[in-house]
């Protein structure tokens, strides 16, 4: 079968690599694809939000998989738009998508679903904001709701850092439209966990998991990026952990997806 990966980055070019490794597939094209993907599939000059483009050029090569990497994809609609045309696709409809698309809908999700996560408030405008952190010694992440290319968050340490923190998001607009509405939640300490399972919409299968640095600089003083790097296996988790990740966050979460009619299949994240 021709298979469709639809992306530019890093996580496309790994996914591109797989696939054309497999005996099931006759030929990869990756929308609008990299350096590293044209090596190794056909790169297509599409966006991976062009819903409209995306599904011609599906029907014109009658594809057999179509696989989401970006959540811009997600957020546009493109999973949607070939579900309906009758394309098998590897990825989130819009309305399962906005875990990923929304940090206000995935908290709210976590807190109906039972799943433990920090406490947190939402807000769009900066007063009640600035109330809520100050209550807890500015020791608070501001997130910006929307996408914001994996940067969108900033740990808070004082009252004045979350100030600046509440003052840029939502006031500076730094990351536009994507911060017109912000999350503010207590600040954790401790090791971070990523785990990412495969899921059909029903049950879920835990992936190897990663420790996942994202702040700048030496001893993680500078802001959060879009990822510093990672390793894999982490140190001190065993498969009790992932276990318990799975039972006690995954599945609820898909159970609750499911149970809003916003089914997910794909990639689900928890870190």
């Amino acid at each position: 079968m021709k298979v469709l990966v639809v992306g530019s980055g890093a996580r496309e070019h790994a996914l591109v690599w797989k696939c054309v490794q497999s005996d099931l597939v006759e030929r990869v094209y990756c929308a609008p694809g990299n350096g590293g993907t044209g090596g190794m599939a056909r790169n297509v000059s599409i966006g991976a939000a062009d819903v409209v483009r995306l599904v011609d050029f599906a029907k014109r090569e009658r594809l057999g998989l179509i696989v989401l990497g970006p959540e811009a994809a997600v957020d546009a609609g493109v999973g949607d738009a070939l579900r309906h045309a009758g394309f098998n696709v590897f990825g989130p409809d819009r309305g399962a998508g906005r875990i990923e698309s929304s940090k206000s809908f995935a908290k709210d999700l976590m807190r109906r679903a039972g799943i433990p996560t920090a406490d947190f408030e939402t807000f769009a405008q900066p007063a009640p904001a600035r109330a809520w952190a100050r209550g807890r010694g500015g020791r608070v992440a501001v997130k910006a709701d929307g996408l914001a290319r994996g940067k969108g968050v900033i740990v808070c340490g004082s009252v004045e850092e979350s100030d600046q923190a509440i003052e840029a998001i939502l006031v500076e607009q730094r990351f536009g439209r994507g911060g017109a509405q912000i999350v503010v939640e207590e600040r954790l300490e401790g090791p971070e966990l990523s785990v990412l399972g495969v899921t059909d919409g029903t049950d879920v299968v835990a992936l190897a998991p990663a420790r996942d640095y994202k702040r700048a600089n030496e001893a993680d003083t500078g802001p959060n990026t879009g990822g510093m790097g990672a390793y894999s296996p982490p140190k001190g988790v065993d498969d009790a952990l992932l276990k318990e990740v799975v039972d006690c966050v995954m599945r609820p979460a898909i159970a609750e997806l499911s149970a809003s009619g916003n089914e997910f299949r794909g990639v689900l994240y928890a870190g």
